[in-house]
This record gives C-alpha cells, sequence and structure tokens, in this order.
C-alpha cells in the first residue's frame, strides 16, 4: 500500500480530540421539528427554483430571488411549518419555461435560510453523485450548526441523464445508483459520527487517515430524507433514511405502500421511518374557484417541459414515476408528479386528514403563489387542522 502523506513527511499524529468536536451536542427530538409531534408535518417543496411545482404560466409572483425566497422561508417559519426542502437541479427541463432551470443550489441555500429563520426544519437536497462525501459531510455539518440542529439532508442518486452528463459522466443503470448512494452514505455517516481517523477501501470511494471535526450539532446525526419508490428505493430508505417521499394515486395505494415501508423498516433493520407525500395545494374560498385555479395551472401548462420530463422518467431514468408517465401526466404540469390537494379550506383540511389516516405523516408542498397562498394557508387552514387534531 502506497505510503499516506503523513508517513511520507514525518508529520506527528493527531492528538485525541476533545469531546466538544467528537460528539454531536443535541439530541435532535429537542432540535428538528422533523422529530417533534405534531400528527401531520407540513413543509414547502421547491422554493429555490423557478416556477416551483408548476410547469405553467399561471399568473404567480413568485420569483427565484435571494429575497423572495428568504421572505416565503420566513413566512413559513412564522405560520408554524416544520420544513423547507428544496430541489436539487442543475439544468432545466427545456419547454417555454425552462422549469427549474434558474434555480440555487441547496447546500448554500440551506445555510442561508438557516440563518435567516429560528425554528423550521431546513433541508439541503444532494445528488450524490455530483457532490463528495468529505464535501457533503462538512457542508451538512456547517449548515447543522448554523440551524442549530435543524438541518435534513434530501438524498437524490442522481435520475436525469442531461444533468449527469454535465458532470462529465454516463448516467449508472437504476439499481446501480442504490449501490453508489449505500457506499456514499455510509462514507458521510463514519464522518459525522466517528471520534477519529478511519480509512475507506470501497468500490467507489477509497481514502486514509480521514477524520472530521467537529461533528453535527444533532445527534445521532442530521435527519435524512429519500423519494426513491422502486423496490431499490424503498430497500434504501428502510436501511438508512428517516423520511421517505412517495406520491399515489389513491387513498388505497397510499396505505398499501405506506404499510410497506414502515414494515420493511422495522422487520429488515429494526428501525422506524416516517412515511410523507408531496404534491401541490390549491385552497380558495369555494370549491369552484380551486377548481378554476387548478385547472388554470393544467390549461397554461408548459407541456414541452412536461413532455421532456415524461422522456425522461419513461426512459427507465426513475423507476419511482412509472404510474405517473402512465397514467397522469397532467401531475406533472400541476405538482411534478406529486397528490394534488385542491379546494376550500375545510375540503383541503379533511383532504389532509384522509392522508394521514391512510398513513402519510406528513406533506411537503407546492403553492401556485407561494409567498400569497402562505398567508392564506395559515389564517383558514392551519386552525382548521388544529380543530382535527392534525395539528397543535
Amino acid at each position: 500500500m502506497t505510503a499516506t502523506a503523513n508517513e511520507r513527511l514525518g508529520l506527528a499524529p493527531t492528538a485525541p480530540r476533545p469531546a466538544s468536536e467528537t460528539r454531536p451536542l443535541q439530541d435532535r427530538r429537542e432540535t428538528n421539528p422533523l422529530f417533534g409531534d405534531q400528527k401531520m408535518k407540513l413543509g414547502l417543496f421547491g422554493i429555490n427554483c423557478s416556477y416551483g411545482l408548476i410547469m405553467s404560466h399561471a399568473p404567480s409572483s413568485y420569483r427565484v430571488t435571494w429575497e423572495h425566497t428568504k421572505e416565503i422561508a420566513q413566512r413559513a417559519d412564522r405560520i408554524g411549518f416544520d420544513v423547507l426542502v428544496p430541489v436539487a437541479r442543475w439544468k432545466g427541463f427545456g419547454g417555454s419555461t425552462n422549469f427549474n432551470g434558474n434555480c440555487f443550489e441547496t447546500y448554500t441555500w440551506a445555510a442561508g435560510i438557516a440563518e435567516a429563520t429560528e425554528r423550521i426544519g431546513v433541508a439541503a437536497t444532494s445528488h450524490l453523485p455530483t457532490v463528495h462525501p468529505i464535501v457533503a459531510a462538512k457542508a451538512a455539518t456547517t449548515i447543522d450548526h448554523i440551524s442549530r440542529g435543524r438541518f435534513a439532508l434530501n438524498l437524490v442518486m442522481g435520475w436525469v441523464p442531461p444533468e449527469m452528463e454535465m458532470f462529465g459522466g454516463e448516467q449508472r443503470e437504476h439499481d446501480e445508483r442504490y449501490a453508489f448512494g449505500q457506499e456514499w452514505i455510509d462514507y458521510v455517516t463514519r464522518l459525522w459520527t466517528e471520534p477519529g481517523s478511519f480509512e475507506v477501501d470501497g468500490e467507489h470511494f477509497q481514502g486514509a487517515l480521514l477524520e472530521a471535526y467537529p461533528k453535527p450539532h444533532q445527534a445521532p446525526r442530521p435527519a435524512l430524507l429519500n423519494a426513491g419508490n422502486s423496490p431499490a428505493g424503498i430497500e434504501f430508505s428502510a436501511r438508512n433514511v428517516d423520511i421517505n417521499f412517495a406520491s399515489l394515486d389513491t387513498l388505497e395505494n397510499i396505505r398499501a405502500y405506506t404499510d410497506k415501508v414502515r414494515s420493511k423498516a422495522r422487520d429488515d433493520y429494526q428501525r422506524e421511518i416516517q412515511v410523507m407525500t408531496y404534491g401541490l395545494v390549491v385552497c380558495r374560498d369555494t370549491e369552484d374557484e380551486a377548481k378554476r385555479a387548478f385547472q388554470q395551472v393544467v390549461d397554461e401548462g408548459d407541456w414541452g417541459a412536461a413532455g421532456n420530463v415524461i422522456k425522461i422518467a419513461g426512459s427507465g431514468a426513475s423507476q419511482s414515476f412509472d404510474h405517473a408517465v402512465k397514467k397522469m401526466q397532467e401531475r406533472f404540469i400541476a405538482g411534478w408528479g406529486g397528490y394534488p390537494v385542491v379546494g376550500t379550506p375545510e375540503q383541503v383540511t379533511e383532504q389532509l386528514a384522509a392522508l394521514n389516516e391512510a398513513g402519510m405523516q406528513g406533506m411537503i408542498f407546492g403553492l401556485i403563489d407561494y409567498n400569497e397562498e402562505l398567508e392564506y394557508f395559515g389564517n383558514n387552514v392551519m386552525p382548521l387542522l388544529k380543530e382535527v387534531g392534525l395539528r397543535q
């Protein structure tokens, strides 16, 4: 084995580090709202990317500027939401909107949002093939300290071939991406938790005298999220993460899916996992207004961008979207393939309650106009969610 730089240069070894450097500082159940006791957790999805979750020219004041995304985040924080989850995007989806093409990188975005907020959980979304584990572990730890334990890392295997080609490589086969992801998260976890130096000698990563100080703020490690819904994705989530995200078409299928994921985590890995969904929420004073606003998103949709997403998903790049490719193309236009929640405040409350009853423990969602509609949601839906016991 080749001598290390320390050996070649005769460097003095690192003395044992104090506990303040080698241990996380605080139980995450005390710091991170994702581990709080809200029965139905709520979050916003995609406030760092152009058009958010709608591939549409429907009217909206939403724009990707730092001032605007920070204002949305602070409003969600004041209302009492639990988490903000950004979309990791390196290349837009073309069409007339170039959907999501104008976007902020998520680790640096999360660091800024963490400093600008007080209570809400803040995630970064990481395409694992694009970020080395050492860099990811250090960035995550830094954001976790900025937020004092409110950070979460959303793990994405990288499913869009044009994006992966931007990094000079070919897209791995589906299940190979999860094998790579397992080695990646094992590496990151060791950097977060090992008190001293260690070595890695895997198929994808090698390194000697590895170390990372300080450790994350929250113990035992930051929250981990994943939206894999294929067999390999479910296996990865059950083994590794705290929250699996999924969108399905019926409450019956949701109930079967959530039971499956939680049972696999318990039976195969002796651990608990939360399951949440995502989608578009359209809430208005009347049912007719809500349905017309939702339909306007579809009618003014960017079918070019939606067609590109469907072709990528249908090529086998993402097995998680197979159901949507075949049956629910409009869901990409209005909610990125997610579960639509449309109606009056009372109806939205009923639909969220039905999702919760079917096993979903939370929802991260988009809005046609995030900043303007958040205030309405806070004033009209949050009190009803408290009345029915979904929120405290």
